[in-house]
């Protein structure tokens, strides 16, 4: 009767690792958006003469290029997040079913036991 526990425990803790997880990720998202922002604020104050003229492979350059980048790696953070907690939530929701499951089978045993 032992390992059935073991085996439970060991899924919640999967759910609560996945769950944990994506809203680690989720909080590094707001992190990130703050450093995006600043990093817009930056390249958009100076000039557009300034901006229009910079050299290809210039620091500059490289700035924009990591703007127009990190829109799509914070929508990547951001769904994989919300993959995350969906998949601790399934793993959560697998480990009740199985415990559902084992319930009546234990109850048979117990009521064979005191026949």
């Amino acid at each position: 009767m032992e390992k059935p526990k073991i085996i439970m425990m060991a899924i919640m803790i999967l759910a609560l690792v996945f769950a944990v997880w994506g809203v680690v990720m989720h909080s590094q998202v707001s992190k990130e958006e703050a450093k995006f922002h600043q990093m817009q604020s930056d390249y958009f104050s100076q000039a557009k003469e300034v901006r229009d003229s910079a050299e290809t492979g210039s620091a500059l350059n490289q700035q924009l290029v990591e703007i127009q980048q990190t829109p799509s790696e914070l929508m990547r953070m951001k769904l994989i997040g919300v993959g995350k907690i969906l998949t601790g939530i399934f793993v959560l929701l697998f480990g009740i079913l199985m415990a559902l499951m084992m319930m009546p089978m234990r109850l048979a045993a117990e009521m064979k036991k005191k026949k």
